[in-house]
Protein backbone atom coordinates (compact mmCIF):
# COMPACT_ATOMS: atom_id res chain seq x y z
CA UNK A 1 0.00 0.00 0.00
CA UNK A 2 1.21 3.82 -0.58
CA UNK A 3 1.99 6.44 1.36
CA UNK A 4 -0.83 9.42 0.37
CA UNK A 5 -2.54 12.10 1.69
CA UNK A 6 -2.21 15.23 4.36
CA UNK A 7 -2.88 14.98 8.04
CA UNK A 8 -2.88 17.41 10.46
CA UNK A 9 -1.61 15.83 14.16
CA UNK A 10 -1.05 17.50 17.50
CA UNK A 11 2.51 16.93 19.13
CA UNK A 12 2.88 17.29 22.58
CA UNK A 13 6.15 18.39 24.13
CA UNK A 14 7.61 15.73 25.09
CA UNK A 15 7.36 14.54 21.24
CA UNK A 16 4.28 12.40 21.47
CA UNK A 17 2.65 12.15 18.19
CA UNK A 18 -0.34 9.72 17.23
CA UNK A 19 0.15 8.32 13.95
CA UNK A 20 -2.70 8.69 11.04
CA UNK A 21 -5.14 6.01 10.14
CA UNK A 22 -3.89 5.83 6.99
CA UNK A 23 -0.19 6.08 7.82
CA UNK A 24 -0.32 3.24 10.17
CA UNK A 25 -2.71 1.04 7.41
CA UNK A 26 0.14 1.94 4.72
CA UNK A 27 2.72 0.41 7.52
CA UNK A 28 1.18 -2.56 7.33
CA UNK A 29 1.52 -5.31 10.51
CA UNK A 30 3.96 -3.71 11.74
CA UNK A 31 4.20 -1.50 14.81
CA UNK A 32 7.22 0.04 14.12
CA UNK A 33 8.82 1.79 11.40
CA UNK A 34 12.53 3.74 10.92
CA UNK A 35 12.52 7.28 11.07
CA UNK A 36 15.38 9.78 10.16
CA UNK A 37 15.92 13.02 8.37
CA UNK A 38 15.07 13.98 5.48
CA UNK A 39 15.89 16.53 3.28
CA UNK A 40 14.09 20.06 3.51
CA UNK A 41 13.68 19.99 7.30
CA UNK A 42 11.58 17.61 7.65
CA UNK A 43 11.25 13.84 8.79
CA UNK A 44 11.32 10.84 7.00
CA UNK A 45 9.81 7.58 7.61
CA UNK A 46 9.93 4.17 5.69
CA UNK A 47 8.74 0.84 6.48
CA UNK A 48 11.35 -1.30 8.22
CA UNK A 49 11.40 -3.66 4.91
CA UNK A 50 11.59 -0.50 2.50
CA UNK A 51 14.38 1.03 4.72
CA UNK A 52 16.66 -2.04 4.72
CA UNK A 53 16.28 -2.07 0.84
CA UNK A 54 17.34 1.54 0.65
CA UNK A 55 20.13 0.94 3.40
CA UNK A 56 21.69 -1.77 1.02
CA UNK A 57 21.78 0.53 -2.21
CA UNK A 58 23.36 2.87 -0.48
CA UNK A 59 26.33 0.64 1.49
CA UNK A 60 27.70 -0.16 -1.88
CA UNK A 61 28.17 3.46 -2.75
CA UNK A 62 32.35 4.48 -2.46
CA UNK A 63 33.93 6.33 0.29
CA UNK A 64 35.63 8.64 -2.82
CA UNK A 65 32.03 9.61 -3.93
CA UNK A 66 31.47 12.46 -1.66
CA UNK A 67 27.76 13.85 -2.22
CA UNK A 68 26.95 10.10 -1.19
CA UNK A 69 28.61 10.19 1.44
CA UNK A 70 27.35 12.91 2.88
CA UNK A 71 23.62 11.71 2.09
CA UNK A 72 25.05 8.47 3.83
CA UNK A 73 25.88 10.76 7.07
CA UNK A 74 23.03 12.37 7.05
CA UNK A 75 20.60 9.76 6.99
CA UNK A 76 22.07 7.13 8.91
CA UNK A 77 23.18 9.46 11.72
CA UNK A 78 19.55 10.11 12.77
CA UNK A 79 17.71 6.85 11.92
CA UNK A 80 15.73 5.36 14.86
CA UNK A 81 13.11 2.40 14.76
CA UNK A 82 10.21 3.26 16.70
CA UNK A 83 8.10 1.34 18.21
CA UNK A 84 3.80 2.69 17.77
CA UNK A 85 1.75 1.58 21.40
CA UNK A 86 -2.04 0.33 21.22
CA UNK A 87 -3.10 3.67 20.35
CA UNK A 88 -0.92 4.47 17.44
CA UNK A 89 1.61 6.73 19.32
CA UNK A 90 5.30 7.16 19.44
CA UNK A 91 7.64 9.68 20.82
CA UNK A 92 9.88 11.34 17.85
CA UNK A 93 13.80 11.03 19.30
CA UNK A 94 14.51 14.98 20.33
CA UNK A 95 17.44 15.10 17.52
CA UNK A 96 14.75 14.68 14.89
CA UNK A 97 12.01 16.81 16.57
CA UNK A 98 14.65 19.65 16.78
CA UNK A 99 15.87 18.43 13.21
CA UNK A 100 12.59 19.57 12.22
CA UNK A 101 11.30 22.72 14.03
CA UNK A 102 8.90 20.33 15.55
CA UNK A 103 10.76 20.65 19.41
CA UNK A 104 8.13 22.49 21.42
CA UNK A 105 5.86 22.66 18.95
CA UNK A 106 2.14 21.62 19.22
CA UNK A 107 1.05 20.91 15.99
CA UNK A 108 2.86 18.53 12.72
CA UNK A 109 1.95 17.67 9.02
CA UNK A 110 2.15 14.08 7.61
CA UNK A 111 2.12 13.63 4.00
CA UNK A 112 2.40 10.29 1.83
CA UNK A 113 4.98 10.43 -0.28
CA UNK A 114 4.92 7.04 -2.37
CA UNK A 115 6.76 4.58 -0.88
CA UNK A 116 7.45 6.77 2.22
CA UNK A 117 5.61 9.25 4.47
CA UNK A 118 7.51 12.89 5.73
CA UNK A 119 6.33 14.87 9.06
CA UNK A 120 6.74 18.55 8.77
CA UNK A 121 6.40 21.26 11.02
CA UNK A 122 3.19 22.84 10.50
CA UNK A 123 4.38 26.63 9.40
CA UNK A 124 7.59 25.22 7.29
CA UNK A 125 5.14 22.83 4.96
CA UNK A 126 2.98 25.71 4.06
CA UNK A 127 5.64 28.12 3.18
CA UNK A 128 6.81 25.12 1.06
CA UNK A 129 3.72 24.32 -0.34
CA UNK A 130 3.87 27.94 -1.81
CA UNK A 131 6.84 26.94 -3.32
CA UNK A 132 5.81 23.85 -4.85
CA UNK A 133 2.77 25.76 -6.25
CA UNK A 134 4.73 28.16 -7.92
CA UNK A 135 6.95 25.47 -9.23
CA UNK A 136 3.99 23.65 -10.68
CA UNK A 137 2.68 26.69 -12.77
CA UNK A 138 6.31 27.06 -14.25
CA UNK A 139 6.29 23.55 -15.12
CA UNK A 140 3.05 23.96 -17.59
CA UNK A 141 3.88 27.24 -19.21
Amino acid sequence: MLFFGEYSVNITLGGRIVIPKRIRQALGKNKSFTLTKGFDRCLSGFRNEDWEKSVYELMGVSVLEMKKMEIKRHLFSSAAVLEMDEQGRVVIPRNLLTYANLLNKNEAVFIGVGTYFEIWEKDTWEVYQREIEKNIKKYQT
